[in-house]
């Protein structure tokens, strides 16, 4: 079976418990590492009143705090920085061959002064690649040509060299005949009258697609019906120009099952497609829904190939 790094994440919030959960079922699927000393492990199954799980494999993330259930903490933000680039270091280093992250804090990691505002910029500045964000999961997948940006700085990112590079990055990676790109305004554009984007838009669809030799994208489709039945039963991948253009509709339909997926880099790597849930963390719930972290290590296979 193939090895794959699980990132621990904050362990104020859900992750460590999704974990434990977890674990007897992904075991069936791969060999998980878990980057987590036994210090701090031992601390969190103490507070979860459970037992360390058979074949509960740590890699020695370094590092010592008081566990503070549900906390914004800088301590814990550090350390589940540092356990995602341990997940990096294996698999860069070939000891693994795929990493799994579980969700951090942005706040956490502010306070611990780490400049980075997610694992994809992280992983964008060590491998010097364009990163592709992509979410979702089997039924419906959206790419974000831009992801944490004020929404006022979105339409000045929208150049046609850039986003048509985006376009044959994205296609390299999921190799999809099909591909979705959303307008950016209302009624895209309405001829120029709601904003002349769309002009950037098409020619980067038609540079993409020459450059391919054949039709794989289409638009850009007007972003109020991109979701609807008729247009999901034609594409299964979207490219939406900005965070919630793309990502509030994939969550009202498939919120339970999405994952995260960083593509276009020389490691595979994938993210359950939540947060923390600092309201739960630690409440001993019998019924956490696990789907988002299993479905992202049966992705994370699936790429691997």
């Amino acid at each position: 079976m193939k090895k794959i790094a699980i990132s621990i994440g904050d362990l104020n919030g859900i992750g460590l418990e999704i974990a434990i959960q977890a674990h007897k079922e992904i075991s069936k699927l791969c060999h998980p590492i878990y980057c987590i000393n036994e210090t701090l492990l031992n601390q969190g199954l103490k507070l979860l009143e459970n037992k360390k799980p058979n074949n509960f494999i740590l890699h020695n993330t370094k590092g010592d705090f008081i566990i503070k259930p549900s906390k914004i903490c800088k301590k814990s933000g550090l350390y589940s920085y540092n356990s995602f680039l341990d997940a990096i270091n294996l698999a860069k280093n070939k000891e693994v061959d795929a990493i799994v992250t579980l969700p951090i804090n942005k706040l956490s990691w502010a306070k611990a002064g780490i400049k980075y505002h997610g694992h994809t910029e992280v992983l964008r500045d060590i491998f010097k690649k364009e990163a592709i964000m992509m979410l979702g999961c089997k039924e419906l997948f959206v790419a974000l040509f831009t992801e944490h940006i004020p929404l006022k700085d979105v339409s000045s990112k929208i150049k046609t060299k850039d986003l048509s590079r985006f376009l044959l990055n994205f296609h390299k990676s999921v190799n999809i005949e099909k591909i979705a790109v959303l307008a950016l305004n209302p009624h895209a554009g309405d001829g120029g009258v709601l904003g002349n984007e769309e002009k950037k838009i098409i020619k980067a669809i038609k540079k993409a697609n020459k450059s391919l030799d054949k039709k794989c994208f289409f638009g850009p489709i007007v972003p109020d019906i991109a979701f609807t039945p008729h247009n999901r039963k034609n594409f299964t991948h979207f490219v939406a120009m900005y965070h919630d253009q793309g990502l509030a509709p994939l969550k009202a339909l498939y919120f339970d099952e999405s994952i995260n997926a960083s593509l276009n880099l020389p490691i595979i790597r994938t993210s359950v497609d939540h947060g923390t849930a600092f309201d739960i963390a630690y409440k001993k719930n019998p019924n956490i829904n696990l789907t988002s972290y299993i479905n992202s290590i049966k992705e994370a296979l699936r790429l691997i190939g």
